[in-house]
C-alpha cells in the first residue's frame, strides 16, 4: 500500500525503493499487482511430543486435583520412547495448570550436621489402613529420609527416628518441629522457650544427643526445608506412584510405599539439583555426614512397633530393596505394566 501511494504521488521507481527499502524490481512487482499480497500460513509442524500429548493429559487428569510434576512425566515417556528434553515435556505440562506464585519466603541456612527439620505429613486417615509418612530433612545438605507408617504414636516417631539416624549416618545437634503431641506437652511451661517436652521423648533425645526445638507457632515456614521437601513428596513420589496403582485398581500401602520410596531417594531424590543450594543432596550429604555425631547404642527403653524397620534391616533394604509380597505376583505384573 506504501509503494502504490508513493507512486500515485509522482515519485520515481528508484525513490521508491530507497524510502520503502526494497529493490526496485520489488516496486515495480507489486505496483503491476491488483491485490496487497497476503502471506500463507505455516502448517503446523509435528513435534516429537505429539505421540505423547494424550498419554500427558491423561496422567494429569488421573491425578486431579493434585499434579504430577514435568519431571516425573518426561522420565516416564522417556522410558516409552521419547527422544526430546526435559524442557519441551516442561513446557507442555505448564499448559495443562496455571503458574504457581513465586515463595517469597527467604531461608537461613544452617552449618553442616547442625540442624534437622522433622514433620508428619497425613496422606489418608482410616481406622484399618491410614497412611502417613515421616519426613526428616538435613538443613545443610538438604539430604531427607522418609518412613511410611500406619499411626504417629510416640514408639513410632522414636522408631522413625532411630531409623532416621541409621539412614544418614548421624545424629545431628538440633531437630526441629512443630507442635506434635507425642514430642511438646506445653509451649513455654517453665518460661519464654523453656518447654515441657514428652518425657518419653525427652529421654530419647538425651539418648542420641541431639537438642529438640519449636518452631514459632503458626508458622509452618519456621520449618520451611523439610515443608518444601513435603510438597516434592507428595509432588514428584506419592501422586504419580498413587496414580498408577489406581490404573491397576490397587491401593497404596505401607510395605509397597516404603520400598518404592527408599528407593525413590536414593536414585531421583539425592540426585536431583536442589533449586536453593543448587547442588545434589547426596553429594552434600557425603560432606555432611563426618560432623554428625556418632551413633549410640540402640535406646535401651525403646519398645520398637512393628511396622518400623530396624537399622540393619534398613541399612540392607538400602542396598537389596526387596520387593514386598503384598499382592499376588500377577497383579504388581499388570502395575508395573501400567503405562505399556
Amino acid at each position: 500500500m506504501q509503494i502504490k501511494i508513493l507512486h500515485k504521488q509522482g515519485k520515481s521507481l528508484r525513490a521508491i525503493a530507497c524510502e520503502v527499502g526494497c529493490s526496485v524490481n520489488t516496486v515495480r512487482k507489486y505496483l503491476v499487482e491488483d491485490s496487497v499480497p497476503a502471506f500463507k500460513a505455516r502448517l503446523p509442524r509435528v513435534t516429537k511430543l505429539a505421540a505423547f500429548e494424550a498419554y500427558l493429559r491423561q496422567r494429569e487428569a488421573s491425578a486431579a486435583p493434585d499434579w504430577i510434576p514435568a519431571t516425573v512425566l518426561w522420565r516416564e515417556i522417556r522410558e516409552m520412547g521419547f527422544t526430546g528434553c526435559e524442557r519441551t515435556v516442561r513446557n507442555f505440562v505448564a499448559t495443562l495448570r496455571p503458574a504457581p506464585a513465586p515463595d517469597p519466603v527467604v531461608r537461613f541456612e544452617t552449618a553442616p550436621g547442625d540442624q534437622m527439620q522433622a514433620d508428619w505429613i497425613e496422606f489418608r486417615r482410616r481406622k484399618s489402613s491410614s497412611l502417613f509418612a515421616f519426613v526428616a530433612t538435613l538443613g545443610y545438605s538438604r539430604a531427607s529420609y522418609v518412613e511410611f507408617v500406619s499411626d504417629m504414636r510416640l514408639e513410632t516417631l522414636l522408631a522413625c527416628h532411630a531409623n532416621c539416624f541409621e539412614w544418614f549416618g548421624g545424629v545431628p545437634r538440633r531437630t526441629l518441629y512443630d507442635n506434635m503431641k507425642t514430642v511438646v506437652i506445653e509451649r513455654n511451661a517453665y518460661g519464654p522457650k523453656r518447654h515441657r517436652f514428652q518425657p518419653g521423648f525427652l529421654d530419647f533425645a538425651q539418648h542420641y544427643g541431639f537438642q529438640p526445638q519449636l518452631c514459632q507457632p503458626y508458622r509452618a515456614k519456621t520449618k520451611g526445608k523439610v515443608e518444601r521437601f513435603n510438597g516434592y513428596l507428595r509432588r514428584s513420589f506419592y501422586v504419580p506412584l498413587t496414580a498408577r496403582l489406581k490404573a491397576a485398581g490397587l491401593e497404596l500401602d505401607v510395605t509397597t510405599a516404603n520400598t518404592e520410596v527408599w528407593r525413590w531417594l536414593r536414585e531421583v531424590a539425592d540426585g536431583r539439583v536442589h533449586g536453593t543450594t543448587q547442588r545434589q543432596p547426596g553429594e552434600q550429604l557425603r560432606v555432611e555426614r563426618p560432623v554428625l555425631q556418632s551413633l549410640p547404642p540402640i535406646y535401651p527403653a525403646w519398645n520398637k512397633p512393628a511396622t518400623a524397620a530396624s537399622g540393619q534391616e534398613l541399612r540392607e533394604r538400602f542396598h537389596d530393596w526387596p520387593s514386598p509380597v503384598q499382592h499376588p505376583l500377577s497383579v504388581y505384573e499388570q502395575f508395573v505394566g501400567v503405562p505399556t
